[in-house]
């Protein structure tokens, strides 16, 4: 697992990689690693990172905490939008097939 903070939907992710960092760990309890904050929407500045998982998958977040399943050999599976919970029974079960 790997977070991407983005600063691109209602501008709620204004600072710095290491504020980022701090909230995430303080307010979440965060254990995974966090990526440098990144472009998610189409256009100039967009990252390399999404614009790969546009190519894959056809989408692009619409808003914070969606999330992209990527298999072992580096290709999208699936996109969720951000009101499907990590805990979704649909998505661990996809996760866990992933796995194998």
């Amino acid at each position: 697992m790997l977070g991407v903070p983005c600063n691109d939907f209602g501008k709620q992710e204004p600072g710095s990689a290491a504020e980022i960092r701090e909230f995430c760990d303080t307010k979440y309890k965060v254990t995974f690693p966090l990526l440098e904050k990144q472009q998610t929407k189409e256009g100039a500045g967009q990252s390399p990172l999404y614009a790969f998982f546009k190519q894959q998958s056809g989408e692009l977040p619409n808003w914070n905490f969606c999330k992209y399943l990527v298999g072992k050999d580096g290709k999208v599976v699936k996109f969720y939008q951000s009101k499907v919970k990590p805990d979704d029974a649909d998505l661990r079960k996809a996760i866990e097939a992933a796995l194998k």
